[in-house]
Formats: C-alpha cells, sequence, structure tokens
C-alpha cells in the first residue's frame, strides 16, 4: 500500500514537472523532486535520479561556475583590503 501511494504521489510529480517544461514554471528542478520522491521505493527511479545528479555535477565542472565565483570573492576581497 505505501508503495502505491509513493507512485501515485512522486508520478504526480513528476507529471506535474514534465508539463512545467513547456508551462511557465519551474519544470526541472520539479522533475527532480518527482524522482527524489520515487527513489524512495524504486530502483529504476534511483538509478535515473543519480544519473540526473552526475550530469549536472559533470555540467557544473565543465560550465567553470566554481571557478569564478572564486575570482568574484577574491576581487571582492580586495577591494575590501583598501
Amino acid at each position: 500500500m505505501k508503495k502505491f501511494f509513493i507512485a501515485l504521489i512522486g508520478g504526480t510529480v513528476l507529471l506535474i514537472g514534465v508539463a512545467m517544461l513547456v508551462l511557465p514554471g519551474p519544470g526541472l528542478p520539479i522533475i527532480a523532486a518527482g524522482l527524489a520522491i520515487l527513489a524512495t521505493e524504486f530502483l529504476w527511479a534511483r538509478r535515473a535520479w543519480r544519473r540526473a545528479k552526475g550530469a549536472v555535477a559533470k555540467a557544473r565542472r565543465k560550465s567553470g561556475l566554481a571557478m569564478w565565483l572564486r575570482r568574484r570573492r577574491a576581487a571582492a576581497a580586495a577591494k575590501l583590503n583598501y
């Protein structure tokens, strides 16, 4: 019974997220939330969740965001020292 309710709630959240890809709203975070809910009970969703987290981490590394933030912090600290 618990698995049924997890599937119902997670599936609904996932479908709302997919709809938000074309409608106004934060589609990708809602899809991630739906997968996270489903991952508590289903192995396939856990695998998809891990794969998605890995893809996000890879995109963050390639984007250079961390380096940009470090440079911004260093520049702000240099301005404070004057």
